[in-house]
């Protein structure tokens, strides 16, 4: 554990939220380990007052967190639209063919990467969580067991696996030393070579507040800003830069080598723009997002309470790390929300960790009729709900709670 700032090292004493304490927000519980204790862990950000990096202090290391991994990727239908679009816009704005190499870090279980070898581009995945790298190899894409930094890149160099696109999404959030993570990208990151890092954008979770997507396994929350800091740290560069609907609202962030031949996009200097109208250059810019938070904790409990006192049932969808965020800073269990639905069989017949609801597949869910479905990854509201159209039948109403509680 590390009370200073991962990226510049200054002492961290501003707080940006305390959400209490809470278990790793993947470590679901298996029935038969129903009466075992749960590890908590206080859940309390910070902003650092020198670069103002948002970031966690870190109570568990990433061995322990990622692996073994609940998350699987190609879950997400809305997701892997994503990866595909994504493969083919890369592979016609850099040339990429049967000559180029793309290596993804945090590859998951190949959701990403099968795109790229359906148009014909050679792929290695970086995964380290061994049992979702195994759904990967499965399906056919190479990936190798593997924490990503500077040790790692320099092995893979050595073994003739140098990039020409090297993809990073929603995993610089992931990772305690951010500095030796960025270090393995310009290793090995061909001269001519691209990097994209997608991440949620710290500016849209401040202004949805977006609370839940902090959990253990977020050790930082990213603006453009100081992701452009940290790039130069490392002897890289931001060029351009995209806004993403996905998570909430995320941006796409295209970096080279520093003495590469990449022209820097004005959308950089207008994402930048946007961080510096909101005074995230400040304090005052982080001020008022705890508030935000109870606000929304205190409506959602209101919400439940009542239904509960009405004789409503209230059953859950998506077993997703958000989800356990806000369930446990709630402090909801089963009384509120009697179960939890989710497609992915991982997850299915574990308890959710800390609140201890169960999780079930989404037809026995549906069999129990609830009044309301709560969707706890609200990010997916229009995907899930669309999905559960069914439950209008019996008169069954979808609610979401951030970034302000609606029914609908």
């Amino acid at each position: 554990m590390s009370s200073h700032c991962r990226i510049c090292k200054s002492p961290l004493s501003h707080t940006f939220v305390d959400l209490g304490v809470s278990p790793l927000a993947n470590s679901y519980v298996p029935l038969d380990k129903e009466k075992r204790g749960e590890i908590f862990y206080p859940l309390h950000a910070y902003v650092c007052d020198q670069c103002f990096l948002v970031q966690l202090e870190e109570f568990e290391n990433p061995d322990a967190i990622f692996s073994n991994y609940a998350y699987f990727s190609s879950y997400s239908a809305a997701w892997l639209r994503h990866a595909d679009a994504y493969a083919g816009a890369m592979k016609a704005r850099f040339g990429l063919g049967a000559d180029s190499k793309v290596v993804e870090v945090a590859s998951n279980d190949g959701y990403l990467l099968q795109y790229f070898l359906a148009r014909g581009v050679p792929v290695l995945g970086v995964e380290p969580a061994a049992n979702v790298a195994k759904a990967a190899i499965a399906n056919g894409v190479a990936t190798r067991v593997l924490f990503f930094g500077a040790e790692t890149a320099r092995r893979l160099l050595d073994e003739g696996e140098a990039a020409d696109l090297m993809v990073a999404n929603n995993v610089l959030a992931h990772v305690p030393d951010i500095l030796d993570f960025v270090a393995g990208f310009r290793i090995l990151l061909k001269s001519a070579g691209v990097a994209t890092f997608e991440f949620p954008h710290l500016l849209r979770m401040i202004e949805q507040s977006q609370f839940d997507t902090i959990y253990h396994e977020h050790f930082s929350y990213l603006r453009l800003g100081v992701v452009a800091d940290l790039m130069q740290r490392r002897g890289l560069r931001v060029f351009d830069v995209e806004q993403l609907a996905t998570h909430g609202g995320s941006l796409r962030v295209f970096v080279c080598h520093d003495a590469a031949h990449y022209p820097i996009s004005p959308e950089v200097a207008h994402i930048l723009g946007l961080e510096e109208a909101s005074r995230l250059n400040d304090l005052s810019g982080y001020a008022g997002f705890a508030d935000a938070a109870v606000t929304i904790k205190s409506d959602a409990l209101l919400f439940m309470i009542n239904a509960r006192r009405e004789g409503k049932l209230v059953c859950g969808y998506g077993a997703a790390a958000k989800g356990n965020t806000f369930l446990n800073y709630t402090g909801t269990g089963p009384d509120y929300i009697k179960v939890v639905a989710d497609r992915s069989p991982h997850k299915q017949g574990a308890l959710l960790p800390g609140s201890r609801i169960p999780v079930v597949s989404p037809d026995e869910m549906l069999a129990l009729k609830p009044d309301y479905i709560f969707i706890l990854p609200w990010n997916l509201r229009e995907e899930i709900s669309a999905e559960l159209a069914a439950a209008r039948d019996w008169g069954c109403r979808f609610v979401v709670a951030v970034p302000t509680l609606s029914i609908f």
